[in-house]
């Protein structure tokens, strides 16, 4: 993490956590208190439309095979290639992981925003610690998590483990934590969570 200063006029807070743990509920909740999100996903899909230098780099290295009828890159089908496949994840992630984090890096700089949350599923993975201030790790179940993964996705069971098994284990994230929060229950518990991490960030805003 890196270290806060006297004059700093913008804390980052690193918000991570194992796929399906509920990051997006949890960014919800800090942007309806005033946070600025920056959503390492969204940029993602966004980098690799048709015509961008991150999708023809995809393009060439895994064919177009992998296209939609429009020429879209077919995620679910990328995702299937490369969780059976630990190389291609590597090569993917270092295909796109360069240009996510400069786009963050240029949002994070040109932002108004005092507080700023970075929700990034693999911010451990790609090295963004030293872009925040505070880590904040979302929690959860292991059988929580792959029932909330199935309902919302219809994946099977084992197409939910690889893509769990291929980031870091949530046990390991939580030792890099400045906060921790428990999203195995109620909205309601998650936004108590939410509420006192905030308030106990509120020196650091003012």
């Amino acid at each position: 993490m890196k270290k806060q200063s006297q004059s700093k006029r913008k804390i980052i807070l690193g918000l991570t956590g194992s796929f399906g743990s509920g990051k997006t509920t949890v960014a919800r909740i800090f942007r309806s208190l005033g946070a600025k999100i920056i959503d390492a996903d969204r940029i993602a899909h966004r980098l690799i439309k048709p015509r961008t230098k991150i999708y023809k780099k995809i393009i060439n290295t895994f064919d177009r095979d992998i296209l939609k009828k429009n020429r879209a890159i077919d995620r679910d089908k990328l995702a299937e290639v490369v969780f059976n496949n630990k190389y291609l994840l590597k090569k993917l992630n270092s295909i796109v992981h360069p240009e996510v984090i400069r786009v963050i890096k240029k949002k994070i700089e040109t932002s108004s925003g005092r507080v700023i949350v970075l929700d990034a599923p693999l911010l451990i993975e790609a090295g963004l610690q030293n872009l925040v201030d505070k880590l904040i790790v979302v929690t959860i179940t292991r059988e929580k998590q792959i029932e909330r993964i199935s309902k919302k996705t219809g994946f099977s069971r084992q197409d939910i483990l690889k893509r769990i098994e291929a980031q870091i284990p949530q046990n390991v994230k939580s030792r890099f934590a400045n906060f921790i929060i428990d999203n195995n229950g109620a909205i309601y518990q998650t936004k108590r969570q939410v509420k006192e991490i905030w308030k106990k960030l509120q020196p650091l805003r003012h």
